[in-house]
């Protein structure tokens, strides 16, 4: 009888195990892996306002209009790195990097970069991310080995400037890229960086996945999250736990705005308020009364522009 208690226990821990297992593969195909994310497809959550007026339809117009260039640079794990550079109109020493989001592409910044092209005289550089676009990479960071990537595109915009002491240069990201712009702000940037504008980012992977699954699969996060976040330490290089914004802007330096809209399911609002309580002593928050994910801009566009160009007019001459 003791016997056959064991050998039910321990059949039953196996094929728990197998279980687990299965689904981490699973799940680490579905949101790590470079692939189509067809499952983001018809997500509500990311439909909020989509039927607003889109009043920046002609950005991808202006995006096909510029003759950019093209820069590569080859990241610390030997990744080849693409991005879009388009020089201002005007020489100037003031340079945009604008962080792209989940699944996306430069071109999907071209409403921002239009912005800071047009409307504030900037230089602008477009990295795609890696795993995304032309870039190299078989995995998705969630903008934790991103950030390093992103501390070589800064040194690069600083070397491209005629006199490198005079470099100011602007980070900013939506949604995965605000995780982007929030985790390079904890490390050691060069003092050319002059202000961060992170939209709609989370605090940490692990808090947006948490949230995703009991969200979307209506699934706990243990051990699910656990198992995927080991088996993706020893395929991509880095673990949920570490990949932490909030942990980042505790430590930054460069001064940050937060922008959110209250209408965001995807990422939820209360994130930023955490996020901004931590930040660096220069900052400021900016709520979007019933923006959902990514919208911000497109429901107050006039709120939007003014909010960033008096904030980065305050750190950039």
């Amino acid at each position: 009888m003791k016997r056959r208690t064991i050998i039910m226990s321990a059949t039953i821990i196996a094929v728990l195990a197998v279980i687990i297992v299965s689904a981490s593969f699973y799940f680490y195909n579905v949101a790590i892996a470079r692939a189509d994310k067809d499952f983001l497809n018809g997500n509500p959550d990311l439909e909020a306002n989509a039927n607003i007026d889109n009043s920046f339809a002609d950005s991808k117009d202006w995006w096909a209009r510029q003759s950019f260039e093209e820069w590569s640079l080859t990241s610390d794990d030997g990744l080849k790195l693409h991005a879009y550079y388009l020089p201002a109109e005007k020489a100037t020493d003031k340079t945009a990097i604008i962080a792209h989001g989940y699944s996306g592409h430069s071109e999907q910044m071209s409403a921002f970069a239009q912005m800071y092209h047009e409307n504030l005289g900037y230089n602008v550089l477009i990295p795609d991310a890696r795993g995304h676009g032309k870039s190299e990479g078989d995995y998705i960071g969630f903008g934790w080995p991103e950030r390093k990537d992103y501390v070589k595109w800064i040194d690069r915009v600083i070397q491209h400037t005629e006199k490198e002491e005079d470099a100011q240069i602007v980070l900013h990201g939506v949604s995965m890229g605000a995780a982007t712009v929030m985790m390079t702000s904890g490390e050691a940037l060069p003092t050319q960086v002059k202000a961060i504008i992170e939209d709609c980012g989370y605090t940490s992977v692990t808090d947006e996945l948490s949230y995703q699954l009991k969200r979307m699969y209506k699934l706990p996060s243990f051990p699910l999250l656990q198992s995927t976040s080991l088996l993706t330490k020893f395929r991509a290089g880095y673990s949920f736990g570490e990949a932490s914004a909030l942990e980042q802007v505790k430590k930054s330096k460069t001064p940050i705005l937060f922008i959110h809209g209250s209408g965001d399911l995807f990422v939820p609002a209360e994130m930023v308020y955490e996020l901004y309580e931590n930040g660096p002593e220069h900052k400021k928050l900016f709520i979007v009364p019933g923006a959902g994910h990514g919208m911000a801009r497109q429901f107050d566009p006039e709120g939007y522009d003014r909010e960033v160009t008096e904030f980065i007019g305050t750190y950039v001459q």
